[in-house]
């Protein structure tokens, strides 16, 4: 029997930042996929994690400053598919990477990676997926063992695997974004990518030399001080989804575990942080 989704489709005027400053908002409330288009966002939720009142601390949606309405309807996993291959499109960062899905035609660049990504998040569309491509291709992998934590489509692995990774883990709490990412490192023909469904207690006696993790700044903030214990010595702590406002409560939870901030990138108002160690 398929899972069933709730689909919330939000208008939006103007578009921006309200359309990211509610994505972050849902993504708290328990929203797991969205696909932004013209108008504003489609987002989707499981109805089993679904309520009458989900929607009350999405504070946006009270603003004065942006014009929000919304509907919603029940929606079979199985429609998913169509609902991706409308709205995705393939993107290029920085002249090297290709993110697509299997029906779009192969480009002539360095790094092609082919993602299916249905209800799973990270496609490189989002501002925070994008930026954390950028550091991957950036800074050095050759040989290095990785964690993506958080890892939705799996995307994040599969390049740095792409860019000389030699032993990664990819883990993500959700069912079906660990389902998802199984498919997208076949798909990719990776072969140093394990795929585990957890949380960070599935860290216990690990080590890496580059852990990336872009997930939400909550979770981060509870989580840092696992990434830390996990960090090889000169390490590499890769960080996004969060807000430039946020960068201080990072740093400072950082800071406290002798990882130190060496690089910024910003897109819009999100932010991505690199620390070593």
């Amino acid at each position: 029997m398929s899972e069933i989704y709730i689909g919330y489709t939000f208008k939006v005027s103007p578009l921006q930042p309200a359309v990211e400053i509610l994505i972050a908002e849902l993504g708290y409330a328990g929203f797991e996929s969205f696909v932004e288009n013209e108008e504003g966002v489609i987002a989707y939720i499981q109805k089993e994690e679904w309520n009458e009142n989900i929607l009350d601390d999405v504070y946006i949606l009270t603003s004065d400053e942006f014009e929000i309405t919304y509907e919603f309807e029940e929606i079979e996993q199985t429609n998913w598919n169509e609902e991706w291959e409308k709205n995705f499109n393939p993107i290029i960062v920085d002249d090297l990477v290709s993110v697509r899905a299997p029906f779009h035609d192969k480009p002539d660049i360095k790094f092609d990676l082919i993602i299916e990504p249905k209800m799973s998040f990270g496609t490189g569309h989002h501002e925070t997926t994008h930026m954390m491509i950028q550091h991957i291709l950036k800074n050095d992998f050759k040989g290095k063992t990785v964690l993506d934590m958080g890892c939705g489509t799996g995307v994040l692995a599969i390049l740095a695997e792409k860019v000389g990774a030699s032993k990664l883990d990819a883990i993500d709490i959700d069912n079906w974004c660990y389902l998802n990412s199984l498919e997208n490192v076949e798909r990719n023909k990776c072969n140093n990518i394990s795929v585990y469904e957890g949380d960070v207690m599935l860290l216990k006696e690990k080590k890496y030399d580059s852990i990336i993790a872009n997930i939400n700044r909550n979770i981060l903030l509870g989580d840092i001080s696992e990434y830390a214990k996990c960090l090889n010595q000169n390490g590499t702590l890769f960080l996004s989804g969060f807000y430039n406002e946020d960068i201080p409560m990072i740093e400072e939870e950082c800071n406290k575990h002798m990882l130190k901030l060496n690089e910024t990138i910003q897109k819009g108002q999100w932010v991505s942080l690199k620390f070593i160690n």
